[in-house]
């Protein structure tokens, strides 16, 4: 049999089984239960946050599907012959939206309703807007309208005003986190703790795009994922390499940062996605740095978190802001410069001559060079 990618595989398939967007699938199942459904619904949020998914349990519920298994697959599936879905980015002519106001007069096959999914609605013409804006302003009874889109402000307000607005949010790394745990299991496979939050939060909030990348890693063979093999997959600076750069930098050691971002541009680590690097993990000393070890803003485990928490003790969090916010300014400059890896260097540069600099500022102003306290950067 052809291979189902784990997007599709572990898919939710009830409002129990949703990720993130628990408060949304507890208002849909409520107003069911409460006979309160409205006859349009806009589902906004980016991409593979669980629009379509949501759109697709609702129908089903909508239409008491689970007791009959084949139509339950029909609908999640996107083949049911009541539950019609529309991609709007292929369909945007006028035409298909008279065909759909013309087919939704006569009445569902098998199901309570007839309900139309229109994916990606912001897409559809304005001649097609104001073509469906009739059907939704006195739909038949036994029809319902379930609008996705990941561009909400493209949709005219008039059809806006005739739906009931749901807002999908990002969801978060930690979340992404336990659902990808999860799968690793039912794979029958071990992660390193670290990869599953690399992967989540690689995601980006999207619980799809974090599935397609473990799927990715999966697709390597190996019956432990590990971060090593997420970074040679994927290009990605070498976690250790970055841990010596910023090790050098808190010894105020220039050779050594400079030596390690040599190895890292030698693996092919561009000089902007070093700096990014350099920023995330300078986030996680921060919060460290201003939290104490035992807060839960920074997703590590096991002997990660330990070496970030020894390498937290070596910096202060002021520094540590100061040193996010160069590294995000120069990032912005390396867009457009000729001599990026000079640019990157000479930051770093500057992050391990942190003190030097400190000193330098304070006899310009006439004033007494700070007393240095050993093993601590950044000041």
């Amino acid at each position: 049999m052809a291979y189902t990618v784990l997007a599709r595989r572990y898919r939710s398939t009830s409002f129990d089984e949703v990720v993130g967007q628990e408060a949304i699938a507890r208002t849909l199942k409520a107003a069911i239960e409460q006979d309160r459904v409205a006859h349009a619904y806009l589902f906004c949020g980016t991409r593979g946050v669980g629009k379509t998914s949501m759109a697709r349990i609702f129908a089903k519920v909508l239409n008491q599907a689970d007791d009959n298994e084949e139509v339950a697959q029909a609908i999640m599936s996107g083949q049911d012959t009541d539950v019609i879905e529309i991609d709007a980015a292929s369909n945007t002519g006028v035409d298909h939206a008279r065909e759909l106001i013309a087919n939704s007069s006569y009445r569902p096959m098998r199901g309570v309703y007839k309900i139309y999914i229109i994916d990606e609605v912001h897409m559809l013409s304005l001649a097609s807007f104001n073509a469906l804006l009739k059907t939704m302003e006195e739909p038949p009874d036994h029809v319902k309208f379930i609008l996705c889109t990941t561009e909400a402000q493209k949709v005219p307000a008039t059809i806006q005003s005739r739906c009931q607005r749901f807002d999908f949010r990002n969801i978060a790394t930690g979340r992404i986190g336990e659902h990808l745990t999860g799968v690793v299991e039912s794979e029958g496979l071990t992660a390193e703790p670290e990869l599953i939050h690399e992967v989540a939060k690689l995601g980006n909030g999207s619980m799809r795009d974090a599935l397609s990348l473990l799927d990715r890693v999966m697709a390597a063979g190996e019956s432990h994922l590990t971060v090593a093999l997420l970074e040679s997959l994927l290009g990605l600076p070498d976690r250790q390499i970055i841990g010596r750069v910023i090790d050098a930098i808190a010894a105020g050691d220039v050779a050594g940062t400079l030596e390690g971002a040599d190895e890292l541009l030698r693996r092919g680590i561009g000089p902007e996605m070093c700096l990014e690097a350099l920023t995330e993990r300078f986030r996680d000393l921060m919060v460290f740095a201003a939290c104490g070890e035992s807060t839960s803003l920074v997703e590590l485990s096991g002997p990660a978190r330990q070496e970030e928490l020894v390498r937290a003790s070596h910096f202060d969090a002021a520094g540590l802001v100061h040193m996010i916010a160069m590294c995000e300014a120069v990032t912005r400059m390396l867009k457009g410069s000729a001599a990026s890896r000079a640019l990157a260097e000479a930051t770093l540069v500057r992050l391990a001559m942190s003190e030097s600099f400190a000193d330098a500022s304070s006899l310009a102003r006439g004033g007494v060079p700070p007393k240095k306290q050993p093993g601590r950067a950044g000041a």
